[in-house]
């Protein structure tokens, strides 16, 4: 059984995915991938984990994290839940860091 906390989690990744892809304005926000949402058990809090093709993601990283208040506003509406978390937008960057271990495993094999 999942807790309730990651049912929400998945929701909210669901939700937020659909937003980012559909309803926002911002043209930046069209190239976010969310990767995974972090919700604590009592739901107070959710971290969001994304990914951008854009290369100043400290400027996509910054319009996320300002646009939380609209972000929390449309999931009242979309979440069948008493309180909506407050949100964090947090750059993923496992997967650089994937990359960059497959680039360093690929350069080992050439060598052998």
């Amino acid at each position: 059984m999942r807790v309730k906390g990651e049912r929400v989690a998945s929701d909210i990744q669901k939700e937020i995915s659909s937003i980012l892809l559909f309803e926002a304005k911002d043209k930046d926000f069209k190239n976010v991938t969310i990767t995974h949402v972090d919700a604590t058990n009592d739901l107070s809090f959710a971290k969001i984990y994304f990914t951008t093709l854009d290369e100043d993601r400290e400027h996509v990283l910054k319009d996320l994290n300002n646009a939380c208040g609209y972000f929390r506003s449309l999931l009242a509406d979309r979440l069948d839940i008493r309180h909506i978390p407050e949100l964090r937008f947090i750059y993923d960057e496992s997967i650089e860091y994937g990359q960059r271990i497959e680039k360093i495993l690929e350069e080992i094999n050439k060598e052998d």
